[in-house]
């Protein structure tokens, strides 16, 4: 399994329009990618314009995969107008352990 963490920044004032749209693009990935295992958005407890997305993804393929959704293109739209830019740091990394 490869998890893919992303941590970013939201501009003051877009907040819930960046959470609408991080809804639509997060559901959709989970429901119309056979590949996306999981996929969690949080918020700081300190900072409510900071958010990282927990996914999970089969493989590298479903990644690419996700990458190249229609509804992936449309949430990058949207992150064009409320991330802050610079503030997006992306990793993939391969999960070890898993604990339910």
């Amino acid at each position: 399994m490869i998890a893919l963490t992303v941590s970013l920044q939201v501009t003051p004032g877009c907040r819930e329009d960046f959470l609408a749209a991080i809804k639509e693009n997060a559901e959709r990935s989970f429901t119309d990618e056979p590949g996306c295992r999981y996929f969690d958005v949080v918020c700081d407890l300190t900072d409510d314009h900071h958010f990282v997305f927990h996914e999970i993804y089969e493989d590298e393929a479903a990644v690419e995969t996700h990458r190249s959704a229609p509804h992936f293109k449309v949430w990058r739209e949207a992150a064009a107008k409320y991330v802050v830019p610079g503030t997006q740091v992306n990793t993939l990394s391969r999960r070890l352990f898993h604990h339910s």
